[in-house]
């Protein structure tokens, strides 16, 4: 199941390179690439921020509709140990991907894994490290800035983890840019 699980995911992430191609023309963008910072509210022993990157492909297989491969990393520091999460999911969006769309509202549903390292600085060469079921459910507003960019002013997702038998209630927030 694991193998077949993973394999699912990787398809739903390489699929957006099979639009590379044809970027605009007829009716609807059909890719999107996203970059951009965010900041992710990490449920463990009461909320701590981690600060981060986000980057995203779409290919859009309509107007409406894409599949959606996303990948981010967040750091934190406690006073010299760190914590690192990376996080790769797959799944759909649903924008208005029209070239002359001004004000594009998304909502998105990704699944995938949450990678987690923690670094003892105190201890030498001391690494634990765990993986996990990750899902985002959220949207956000893009505005077009040009025919080929658009600023993603405000992205805001729950991004629950399940790590070690119990379920983490996180949520990211992010801006960013768009080119297509």
């Amino acid at each position: 199941m694991r193998k077949l699980f993973m394999a699912a995911l990787l398809i739903a992430c390489a699929a957006p390179f099979t639009f590379a191609q044809t970027a605009t023309g007829g009716d609807y963008n059909k890719y999107d690439i996203y970059a951009g910072f965010s900041h992710d509210r990490v449920d463990i022993d009461g909320r701590e921020g981690f600060n981060g990157v986000e980057g995203a492909i779409t290919g859009n297989l309509s107007r409406y509709f894409g599949l959606k491969g996303d990948y981010s990393f967040h750091r934190k520091d406690f006073n010299g140990d760190t914590v690192d999460l990376h996080t790769l999911l797959g799944g759909v969006e649903i924008k208005d991907n029209a070239p002359e769309t001004k004000v594009k509202p998304f909502a998105h549903a990704l699944a995938g894994f949450q990678h987690a390292r923690f670094r003892a600085n105190g201890i030498t060469g001391f690494t634990d490290t765990d993986n996990g079921f990750a899902a985002v459910v959220g949207g956000g507003l893009d505005f077009r800035v040009s025919p080929r960019v658009d600023f993603r002013a405000i992205q805001f997702d729950y991004n629950p983890t399940h790590f070690g038998g119990d379920t983490q209630h996180n949520f990211r927030i992010g801006v960013g840019i768009i080119f297509r």
